[in-house]
């Protein structure tokens, strides 16, 4: 009952975004100088930790580290669920809704992933790409401490996918959903190490990254709302070298 509460105050919410949305701007520097200080230290924090952490993941054996980007990507497959029914895109939520079914029981708890054999293929949708389907504009670009870029419409996204999210519904605001609970612990510990995961499979990209761009800067950010876009328009085209660059 809980979580429906959420989910029902949350449409209206939507709904109100959407008629305001076309009067936001687009993704325009409100706070560059306080942006670019706020990434030299996500960045600096990167090659402190983030970055040693995931080159020692990287040396585990490559059936842990797979199991381990499919468990976090089943559990992040619930915020899609609800996503999918406020996109009123209903072939994905058959996808999303099979796709962990199956996986959290035939694939031990997501840890394999029998859902793709079959033809599941579910669309990682979190409310920053709702909004954007009803037609929001980004909004500011600006960069989070340890979040990372982001803009007003996808920052206002992260705080509403709190609400609807099934995972966040039982760990971090500590309700019961299906007989299952969990706590703050559970929700930081899973994102970290879909982070940490994400950093080690794109090591090279980074890398790569980092010794090429004149403005690593501007590069991150155009990486960061084209792949938004992308993700927007369900285009093919996000399907590129990087994994996914949701926060």
């Amino acid at each position: 009952m809980h979580y429906l509460k959420n989910f029902k105050i949350l449409v209206p919410v939507l709904f109100m975004v959407f008629l305001l949305g076309p009067k936001l701007y687009s993704a325009e520097e409100c706070f560059e100088k306080t942006s670019r200080a706020v990434f030299k230290f996500n960045m600096a924090l990167d090659d402190v930790i983030l970055e040693p952490l995931a080159k020692g993941y990287n040396k585990l054996p490559s059936p842990v580290r797979k199991g381990t980007n499919n468990f976090t990507s089943n559990i992040g497959t619930l915020l899609s669920i609800p996503n999918n029914i406020l996109q009123g895109n209903f072939k994905q939520l058959g996808h999303s809704v099979g796709s962990f079914a199956i996986n959290s029981t035939v694939g031990l708890l997501g840890v394999l992933n029998p859902a793709e054999k079959i033809g599941l293929n579910p669309h990682k949708e979190d409310v920053g790409q709702t909004l954007g389907t009803y037609g929001v504009s980004t909004g500011c670009y600006f960069v989070l401490p340890v979040l990372g870029p982001t803009t007003v419409r996808d920052s206002v996204g992260i705080f509403a996918d709190t609400f609807i999210d099934p995972f966040a519904h039982i760990t971090i605001r500590e309700k019961e959903l299906l007989s299952t609970s969990g706590n703050n612990l559970d929700y930081f510990s899973v994102k970290a190490t879909g982070a940490i995961d994400f950093r080690a499979e794109n090591d090279k990209n980074f890398e790569s990254l980092e010794k090429n761009s004149i403005d690593l800067y501007s590069s991150i950010k155009s990486i960061y709302l084209q792949d938004r876009e992308n993700k927007i328009r369900n285009s093919i085209e996000d399907q590129d070298d990087w994994g996914s660059l949701d926060n």
